[in-house]
């Protein structure tokens, strides 16, 4: 997408074209409590996303799925030690992304 501002050189009417820059934030994340992604896992992640406008996408392999819906979370079936690839992209992308990190990282709290 290109961006347009004006020039702040004095020259009314001129503008500079500028590419606008595309950010998003990309993490590697493990499975790790032993039961892996079930239903109740899937859910809490769920939850968690979509209180965020950004998207948030789980990848594995040639998988990829909107971290949004449960289904589409537990047909990843992921297991125990499964790394899963976590892609936000939004104007809440990093908030987004350290709160299912932290879902991760805290075993869905189930150990």
């Amino acid at each position: 997408m290109e961006v347009l501002y004006p020039m702040t050189n004095g020259y009314d009417g001129l503008y500079k074209k500028i590419e606008e820059l595309k950010v998003m934030v990309e993490k590697n994340l493990t499975v790790r409590n032993r039961a892996g992604i079930h239903a109740r896992p899937a859910a809490i992640i769920a939850q968690a996303a979509n209180k965020f406008e950004c998207e948030i996408i789980l990848s594995r392999d040639d998988i990829e799925v909107n971290a949004k819906s449960i289904m589409g979370v537990i047909t990843m079936a992921a297991g125990y030690n499964t790394v899963l690839t976590l892609r936000t992209d939004g104007s809440d992308e990093q908030q987004a992304a350290d709160a299912i990190e932290n879902l991760f990282e805290s075993r869905f709290e189930e150990e």
